[in-house]
């Protein structure tokens, strides 16, 4: 009966074990899932902001054309647009700091 009673308390000693390892390795599981996520996102916000750039370099090579045209039209367009953008910024700046 001692023998029996023993080997009962082995076993649930080693159960024990086994579940506080399956619990480490789905912490381990999760933590490798959330990285691989945020790396996911990491990755999508670069492309974007690359894509992004190669357009507003589009954007500013089509400017300097319009401006190198000689259009006093796009000139004028061309100022409204700088300006605005420096009043924007200096704004934007001043709100956050």
């Amino acid at each position: 009966m001692s023998e029996a009673f023993e080997r009962e308390r082995q076993n649930n000693a080693r159960l024990e074990e086994l579940s506080s390892k399956v619990s480490a390795l789905r912490g381990v599981t999760i933590d490798i899932y959330d990285s691989a996520r945020s790396h996911e996102v990491i990755d999508s916000t670069s492309e974007t902001f690359s894509s992004m750039g190669t357009q507003l370099k589009g954007s500013a090579s089509r400017l300097g054309r319009m401006a190198a045209s000689g259009n006093k039209v796009a000139v004028l367009k061309l100022s409204g647009i700088i300006i605005g953008v420096f009043i924007f910024l200096y704004y934007v700046t001043r709100l956050f700091f």
